[in-house]
């Protein structure tokens, strides 16, 4: 979106994914953000009643600070094309695809990046026995933020008693060790490479609350490395089809240098709290907060 007026904007946040309350603070730092740089915001809290939401708001652009189910999986985003609503981030197919990690690892496969070994299976299936060689981690295959995630150990003598909130069917792959890195992409710019220092395994917790991990940005890395990161996430955005802003992660095995760093997954909406790893990384390239959330914005469109 461009033009002279700056537009009215709706954020979009909270909504009814597991990941409601991250949604909401990134949400509210959104609408500070934004009218700082000088637009006219609402804030709506996505419920089964957004049609009627956005008719009553009327906005020139929707920011999307949905995350998890129903707002990053295509959803919202089909809604607003068929409103005729100029949205934020990604499209319709590129948010349904990187929501699926199991789809978005086939198509990562396809453009010659590189992933570890991973299947679907039933969950109850992976109650009863090793559907994999351990370690490996189970994870829904369509949630964000680590949000449900079992970690079986080589060691692990009894398969993953999982939690009865887990999908019917989950993803398994194997466990890749190392170094926890992200890269954060910006239209057709990656932006740098961050090195996420936690005590443990990089969680939910981890990830939103303060002080839960600590993020070394640039990472010191081999240049080789790095590069290959800025190169990785470009490829993943640009393959995936994202739009706007995405970010991509990585793990990294020193020990076997460059064949040692494999993809994770890419977000097609990244956090924007106080602790994330987007913004972070833009701020280190002389992009204020307030400058990010206007160019996201000018960014929107339909037909994404």
């Amino acid at each position: 979106m461009s033009g002279g007026t700056a537009p009215k904007v709706a954020v979009l946040m909270g909504g009814p994914s597991a990941e409601r309350e991250v949604s909401l603070s990134s949400g509210r730092e959104c609408v500070r953000a934004l009218e700082a740089a000088g637009f006219t915001v609402i804030a709506i809290d996505a419920g089964k009643e957004i049609v009627d939401q956005l008719k009553a708001a009327a906005p020139d652009v929707v920011f999307n600070a949905l995350h998890g189910r129903w707002g990053e999986d295509g959803c919202v985003q089909g809604i607003l094309e068929w409103m005729g609503i100029p949205y934020t981030h990604s499209g319709v197919l590129a948010s349904a695809l990187a929501m699926d990690k199991e789809r978005t690892k086939a198509v990562y496969r396809a453009a010659g990046l590189p992933v570890v070994p991973s299947l679907l299976a039933p969950r109850d299936e992976v109650r009863q026995r090793h559907v994999m060689p351990p370690p490996y981690v189970v994870k829904p295959n369509n949630e964000g933020s680590s949000v449900g995630v079992y970690i079986v150990h080589d060691a692990a003598n009894t398969p993953p008693q999982l939690d009865d909130a887990m999908p019917e069917t989950v993803m398994v792959e194997a466990y890749a060790p190392g170094r926890e890195m992200t890269v954060a992409v910006m239209g057709a710019r990656a932006l740098a490479v961050t090195d996420i220092l936690t005590d443990g395994w990089y969680d939910f917790d981890a990830k939103y609350k303060p002080g839960g991990s600590r993020h070394e940005i640039p990472a010191r890395l081999p240049d080789e490395i790095s590069q290959a990161c800025l190169d990785y996430a470009l490829r993943a955005h640009r393959t995936l089809g994202c739009r706007g802003l995405s970010r991509t992660d990585f793990r990294w095995d020193e020990s076997r240098g460059l064949a040692g760093l494999i993809l994770l997954e890419t977000n097609t909406q990244p956090g924007m709290t106080p602790t994330s790893l987007a913004p972070e990384q833009a701020a280190y390239c002389g992009i204020s907060f307030p400058e990010l959330c206007d160019w996201i914005v000018k960014d929107a469109s339909c037909n994404r």
